[in-house]
C-alpha cells in the first residue's frame, strides 16, 4: 500500500472519530476540515451559479424570471444528457470527442426513418438508441483490444460520424419532424402540473430522508460513524422547502418541463449507480489507479466498455431530445458547439480530468451555468461571440480550481 493510500485512510479514520466523538459539531469540523484540504466537491459551481444569478439579475432583472427560468432548464436537458455521458468516460481518465457527432448522426437516423421510411417514431427511437451503443461498444473494443487512446478514435469519430451526419441527410440537408409526434409534444410542450410537481418534491425528500437514514442504520451496525439524524432532517427539510419553492415559482409561468425532469431522474439514477453499486465502485477504482483496480480483481475491460456504451447511448439520446427541442434535424446538428458545451459542462460541474472523482451531478450542474451563461448574455445583448470566450474563461477556472484542490487533498493526504 503507498504513502498516499495510507495518509488517506488516517485522514478518513480521524473523520471517523471526530463525528462519533462530537456529533453534529464533529460533522461540521469535518466538512470544514475537507475542504481546507481541498476536497471542495461541487462547491466552486454552486458559488459560481450565484455569482452568475446575481451579476445577470441586477443587469437584466427578467434573467431570474419564471419563463427564463423554465426556458433554462427545459434548453439544458439535451445537452445535460449527453454530458452525463461524459462524466462517466472523464471518471476513468479518458475523453470522447465525438458525442457531437455521435447525437447528430443518431438523430439524422431517426429522422430519415420516420419522415422518408415512414417507420413509427418508436422504432425510428430504438433504432437510433441501438446504433448510438453499438458506436459505443465499438469504441471499447478499440480501446481494450487494438489499444487505440480514446483521444484518437473520439477525435477520428467526430469526422467520420460527421460525415455520415451528411451522407444519411443526404441532398435534403434538413429534415422537419412532424409536429405532433410524441418526441415533439414532449420536448417542447409537455410539462408538469402544478399539483403533481409538489407531490414530486415531496416524494424527493422522503426518499432522500429514508436512504440516508438506512445509510446511517447500516453504519450503526458495522460499528461506523453516520451523520447525526437532527442533520438528515435538516437537510430533507432544506430540499423539501428549496424544490418546493422552485416548484411554486416555475408554476407561475408553465411549470417543469417534462424534458427536464426525464433529464433529473437520470441523473439521480446514474448517482445510485456510481456510488451505490458494485459497478459504481469499480468505475472510480479504474479512474483512480486502472492497475490497482486490475490486481484487486476488477474485470477492468468490462468496466471500459459498460461506460464507452453508455456515454455513446447517452449522446444518441440527448441528440435525438435535441432533435424533437428543435422539431428537425439539420447538416449542423450536434456540429456546433455540442462537444464544447456537454464536455465543459461535465468539468466545471466539478469532474476531474485526472480520473477518480466527480459525480452525476456535476453534468446537471455545469449545464445550468453554461445555459444561465447562455441566456444571460442573450438578455443583455451581448454578441454570441462572446459567450464562447466566457465559456472557455470559465472552463480553465474550473480546470484550474480542479488541479490545485487535487495538489491539496495530495499534500493533505486525501489525493
Amino acid at each position: 500500500m503507498t504513502d498516499t493510500a495510507n495518509h488517506s485512510i488516517a485522514a478518513d479514520l480521524a473523520d471517523e472519530r471526530l463525528i462519533r466523538a462530537q456529533g453534529v459539531g464533529g460533522y461540521v469540523r469535518q466538512f470544514l476540515g475537507r475542504l481546507r484540504a481541498g476536497d471542495l466537491g461541487s462547491l466552486p459551481v454552486i458559488i459560481g451559479l450565484l455569482v452568475i444569478c446575481v451579476g445577470f439579475y441586477s443587469a437584466e432583472p427578467r434573467f431570474l424570471s419564471s419563463r427564463s427560468i423554465v426556458s433554462i432548464t427545459q434548453f439544458a436537458a439535451p445537452i445535460g444528457i449527453i454530458a452525463l455521458g461524459i462524466v462517466l468516460v472523464l471518471l476513468l481518465g479518458e475523453i470522447d470527442l465525438s458525442v457531437g457527432s455521435v447525437s447528430g448522426f443518431t438523430a439524422a437516423i431517426m429522422a430519415v426513418l420516420v419522415v422518408n421510411q415512414g417507420y413509427s417514431m418508436v422504432l425510428a427511437i430504438l433504432a437510433a438508441l441501438a446504433v448510438g451503443l453499438l458506436i459505443g461498444a465499438f469504441y471499447a473494443v478499440l480501446y481494450t483490444r487494438v489499444g487505440v487512446p480514446s483521444f484518437v478514435f473520439s477525435l477520428a469519430g467526430l469526422l467520420g460520424f460527421q460525415g455520415a451526419l451528411l451522407y444519411v441527410l443526404g441532398t435534403q440537408g434538413t429534415i422537419n419532424l412532424p409536429s405532433d409526434s410524441f418526441l415533439v409534444q414532449f420536448t417542447r410542450f409537455e410539462f408538469v402540473s402544478p399539483t403533481m410537481s409538489y407531490v414530486l418534491v415531496v416524494l424527493v425528500a422522503a426518499v432522500y430522508a429514508g436512504t440516508q437514514l438506512l445509510q446511517v442504520r447500516r453504519r450503526s451496525a458495522a460499528g461506523l460513524s453516520s451523520p447525526p439524524t437532527v442533520l438528515i432532517a435538516l437537510k430533507a427539510a432544506a430540499l423539501l422547502v428549496g424544490l418546493g419553492f422552485l416548484s411554486y415559482y416555475v408554476n407561475i409561468d408553465r411549470g417543469w418541463s417534462y424534458l427536464w425532469v426525464l433529464f433529473a431522474v437520470l441523473v439521480v439514477l446514474m448517482d445510485v449507480a456510481l456510488r451505490r453499486t458494485r459497478w459504481g465502485r469499480h468505475v472510480f477504482a479504474v479512474g483512480g489507479n486502472e492497475e490497482a483496480a486490475r490486481r484487486s480483481g476488477i474485470k477492468v475491460n468490462r468496466v471500459y466498455f459498460s461506460v464507452f456504451a453508455l456515454t455513446s447511448l447517452f449522446a444518441a439520446l440527448g441528440g435525438l431530445l435535441q432533435a424533437g427541442l428543435q422539431t428537425s434535424v439539420s447538416q449542423a446538428s450536434g456540429t456546433t458547439d455540442t462537444n464544447l458545451t456537454a464536455i465543459a459542462a461535465a468539468v466545471i460541474g466539478g469532474t476531474s480530468l485526472f480520473g477518480g472523482r466527480g459525480s452525476a451531478y456535476a453534468a446537471m450542474l455545469g449545464i445550468i451555468v453554461l445555459q444561465a451563461i447562455q441566456t444571460g448574455l442573450n438578455l443583455v445583448g451581448v454578441d454570441s461571440s462572446v459567450r464562447f470566450m466566457v465559456t472557455g474563461g470559465v472552463l480553465l477556472l474550473a480546470v484550474a480550481i480542479d488541479s490545485v484542490s487535487r495538489r491539496a487533498r495530495s499534500s493533505s493526504g486525501r489525493g
